[in-house]
C-alpha cells in the first residue's frame, strides 16, 4: 500500500507575507508641470495660477499622482504645494518625485499599519517575486516591522528560502 503524500509546508507554522497582496489598486499618474512653464523653463506665477484654475482636476479622482518637472527648471516649493492642494481633493495620494518614491510612500503607510500579532514567535517567509512594482525599500520596512516579534525570517518561496534572521533562544 502506497504511503499518503503529506504536504509538510501546508501543515507547518510558516507564515508567508507577499507584499503584492497589499498592493493598492488605482491608476498611477505622473503629472509633469514642464508644459505649464514659459519656454518649459520659467514659472510665471500669474500664468501658473491660471493653469491651476482652469485645469480639470476631476480626472485624477481615486488615482495616485506624482508631481514632477522633467525640465531643468527651478520650481519654487509653493508651486508643488498649490498643485497638491488641488489634487488632494480627488486623489488617493500625491507625492513630489518619481513613481518609485510614490510606491515607497504607499508601502510605508501599509507596513506602518500592518498588524504584526499573527507573526509573534512564528517563522515568516517574505515572498520575493512580484509582478507589481514593489519598491526594494518596502522589504526593508517589512523586516524592520516584523523582526522584533518573528521567531525567524526567510526570503523567497517555501520550497527555496534564504535565511535572514533567527531569534536567539536565550
Amino acid at each position: 500500500m502506497a504511503e499518503e503524500i503529506i504536504n509538510r509546508i501546508a501543515n507547518s507554522k510558516l507564515i508567508t507575507i507577499d507584499l503584492e497582496d497589499f498592493y493598492p489598486e488605482g491608476k498611477r499618474i505622473v503629472f509633469d508641470i514642464k508644459g505649464w512653464l514659459y519656454e518649459e523653463l520659467i514659472l510665471r506665477e500669474k500664468d501658473f495660477r491660471e493653469y491651476v484654475k482652469k485645469h480639470d482636476w476631476l480626472q485624477y479622482k481615486e488615482t495616485y499622482v506624482v508631481l514632477t518637472c522633467s525640465s531643468d527648471a527651478i520650481i519654487p516649493s509653493w508651486a508643488y504645494l498649490l498643485l497638491s492642494a488641488e489634487l488632494n481633493k480627488y486623489t488617493k495620494k500625491v507625492v513630489i518625485g518619481d513613481l518609485e518614491l510614490l510606491e515607497t510612500v504607499i508601502f510605508n503607510e501599509i507596513i506602518t499599519n500592518l498588524n504584526i500579532d499573527e507573526f509573534k514567535n512564528k517563522p515568516v517567509i517574505i515572498k520575493g517575486c512580484s509582478n507589481k512594482p514593489i519598491p526594494q525599500s518596502a522589504y526593508a520596512m517589512l523586516i524592520n516591522k516584523i523582526q522584533p516579534v518573528a521567531s525567524s525570517i526567510m526570503y523567497g518561496e517555501a520550497c527555496s528560502t534564504v535565511p535572514l534572521f533567527k531569534k536567539n533562544k536565550n
